[in-house]
């Protein structure tokens, strides 16, 4: 059974115009997996990562983790579902800047009540394996940009997500941050299976991934698989993407 089942997906956000955004999208998931999300803008991408991340509700189609239908849940039992299961990296990191580097790492584990020892140890080798051990004590405002999204996704790990969503992890990074992040985003996945579904515009990033998926006008358009060369994966990508209507390296960044 796949990790993330996703069936005949729609939503509509309704004004004096009712704006149709998702418009039916399935998707399978299985567990390990690292799958990107691209599409021109206005395609639904971000609405479709954040139905998954429980933020929107659907407007019909169901989103299936684990066997659990979050989206039928009560306020509490939600918010149980959306701190357990499920794990966030942001373009803006979304780190809290009085805090320090380890203190960010370990908030989610402050909401299960675990002992202070217990928080620290767990973030002290989280920390040693994604490479930022050196960063303990520091405040955010003293970070690098690639060093915020790093604690931003040792954060996300640290509780033992079943699904990780990055939403532009590198849409504030230079090309040397960026290609960091994605080999750590890369590393997690490969050696912890890390199953993570991440919404980017940029071809070079989507070609870390085993597959990318495009959506155009809320609907499925097309899936590609990473084969044995990943110069080819990301040649595939950019053709895809020209199909689509997008430039040439990136998409438009604004979206639904």
């Amino acid at each position: 059974m796949a990790l993330l089942e996703i069936k005949h997906l729609v939503k509509n956000y309704d004004g004096e115009v009712t704006v149709e955004v998702l418009r039916g999208i399935d998707l399978k998931i299985q567990k390990g997996e690292f799958v990107a999300i691209m599409g021109p803008s206005g395609s639904g991408k971000t609405t479709l990562l954040n139905c998954v991340a429980t933020l929107d509700q659907p407007t019909s189609g169901s989103i299936v983790l684990e066997g659990e239908n979050p989206h039928q849940y009560n306020k509490n039992r939600l918010a149980d579902f959306r701190r357990t299961k499920l794990g966030f990296v942001f373009q803006n990191y979304n780190l809290l800047a009085p805090l320090t580097v380890i203190e960010n790492i370990v908030l989610p584990l402050t909401l299960d009540r675990q002992k202070p020892a217990v928080m620290i140890k767990e973030a002290e080798r989280l920390m040693g394996e994604l490479g930022i051990t050196h960063l303990r004590d520091k405040r955010i405002y003293q970070l690098s940009g690639g060093e915020a999204q790093r604690v931003s996704i040792c954060r996300a790990l640290i509780h033992d997500p079943s699904l990780i969503l990055a939403d532009e992890p590198t849409g504030n990074l230079d090309s040397k941050s960026a290609n960091s992040v994605m080999e750590l985003l890369t590393s997690m996945n490969k050696e912890r299976q890390v199953t993570t579904l991440m919404v980017t515009h940029d071809a070079f990033s989507a070609s870390f991934c085993n597959r990318v998926i495009f959506i155009k006008d809320g609907r499925f358009y097309n899936e590609i698989y990473l084969g044995a060369n990943r110069d080819e994966f990301y040649q595939k990508i950019l053709t895809v993407l020209s199909h689509l209507g997008g430039r040439s390296h990136e998409l438009l960044q604004a979206d639904y």
